[in-house]
């Protein structure tokens, strides 16, 4: 068996506060958004990717996307074992385990067969073939697509040209919130189209886009340094993209991850978080609260990918080294030391139970424990909230087990308070000494930023 490559982010990343969009800058990003995607034509997954800057997260106007035909509810399968990123606990997972040529395991995943365009006009027909689904024996799913179509499969635009897979997990998997995660080595050329995303799982019930969808990874082979991930709910379009300093996506492994949690979701490349979007900023188009199914498909073509170029060689193979499936868990050991914000400050207990920005000084008073139970203590007290609203200030008083002395730390810096899924906030984003803690709604927000013990 051969050793599977593990994850290169933890729990633990933290970013620099100026890297973050403000309030104003996203509230009229997604004006502009909502306004455009009330014209789209809906189509399968599909999205226009503006190139972006190198390492940066450049907002692009994707076309929304028509899911696939209904699906049955989904319900969990058995977690098999494999190595757990730090700070989450694996719930699910395939590491592709299995002699070469046979198919994807039945018990995780099922496959989807035809040829209708999937909304996009794409151009493969997809089977359930082990010519276009299989194991490879040294630990890998290979989704190749192919040239050519089984005798008498029909495609949308008549006799088909291409073959290829689509896999889902939906009647055998679902999860709400958590760390999406798979390890992936994209094909190469223009006209190829790899995904791997997420769908609700009440969408049979309630239908697309009400019940959400979450693409961890999408990329056009035209576009051969850039990755895409986005959200769609209804009335709700938002997209990102990460494109490379130098090279290409395509020829070896990347990690592609999204980090859900209730108040938003983070999307990260190889460890690199390269944008969040916040449920603040999504109104009602936030559907984000429910369990979703996987999907791993590979199009050729298309109205977003283009026909495949005379550069293009065929079979094209998406070769998936595991897909994991994580949830978030309290830290195994408590850490003792700083909690730093704005202006490199940290937070301190006051006087009379009041808890504060100050300029750092190692006093006892600014030495706080993350333990293992939730709490953040210090003085032998725990940081607490009596209420949920917003401007709810934060104090320190006696641990008594209260959901209002509950936090979890989250991977984009931010310390949300679990009575109110509300995040911990310098006032007013001052920086001045004495400027009071509070919570407020999660928005990502230089203020909202800390770095923990």
């Amino acid at each position: 068996m051969l050793r599977k490559s593990g994850e290169a982010t933890s729990a633990a990343v933290f970013v620099d506060p100026s890297s973050r969009r403000r309030r104003a800058f996203r509230a009229a990003v997604i004006a502009v958004m909502l306004a455009w995607a009330a014209v789209l034509v809906l189509v399968v997954v599909g999205l226009t990717i503006a190139p972006s800057a190198p390492r940066t997260a450049a907002s692009a106007a994707p076309t929304a996307s028509q899911p696939p035909a209904a699906t049955p509810s989904a319900t969990p399968s058995a977690t098999p074992s494999a190595p757990a990123a730090s700070g989450w606990q694996l719930t699910w997972s395939d590491e592709f385990s299995g002699p070469a040529g046979s198919p994807p395991d039945a018990s995780k995943w099922g496959q989807q067969v035809g040829g209708s365009g999937w909304g996009n006009k794409e151009l493969e027909y997809y089977t359930d073939s082990t010519a276009n689904a299989a194991l490879d024996g040294r630990g890998h799913l290979l989704i190749t697509a192919r040239r050519g179509a089984p005798h008498g499969a029909s495609c949308w635009y008549g006799r088909c040209q291409y073959t290829s897979a689509r896999l889902i997990t939906a009647g055998r998997f679902s999860q709400a919130y958590g760390r999406i995660s798979a390890r992936i080595k994209v094909p190469a050329g223009t006209g190829t189209w790899p995904s791997f995303w997420a769908l609700g799982d009440n969408y049979s019930s309630v239908g697309w886009p009400r019940s959400g969808q979450l693409s961890i990874m999408s990329h056009l082979g035209r576009l051969p340094a850039t990755v895409s991930g986005g959200l769609i709910g209804p009335g709700y379009n938002a997209w990102s993209s990460d494109t490379l300093g130098s090279g290409t996506f395509a020829g070896s492994y990347h990690t592609f991850s999204a980090d859900w949690y209730p108040d938003h979701i983070s999307f990260f490349v190889d460890g690199h978080l390269y944008d969040t979007q916040y449920r603040d900023f999504a109104g009602a188009g936030w559907v984000f609260d429910h369990p979703f199914f996987l999907i791993l498909n590979l199009a050729v073509g298309g109205t977003q990918a283009g026909s495949p170029g005379p550069g293009t060689s065929f079979p094209q193979p998406m070769v998936v080294d595991w897909v994991r499936v994580y949830q978030a868990v309290q830290p195994r050991a408590a850490v003792t030391g700083a909690i730093t914000g704005l202006s490199g400050k940290c937070a301190e207990a006051g006087n009379g139970g009041a808890v504060q920005l100050d300029s750092c000084a190692s006093t006892a008073a600014q030495t706080w424990t993350v333990a293992t139970d939730g709490t953040v203590r210090a003085l032998g007290q725990c940081l607490t909230v009596t209420a949920a609203g917003n401007g709810t200030r934060a104090v320190l008083a006696p641990c008594n087990g209260s959901a209002g002395q509950q936090w979890r730390a989250e991977s984009n810096g931010q310390l949300a308070s679990l009575l109110s899924q509300r995040c911990l906030d310098a006032t007013n984003g001052s920086t001045a000494n004495s400027t009071p803690l509070q919570i407020w709604d999660c928005a990502g927000q230089g203020q909202q930023q800390w770095k923990l013990p």
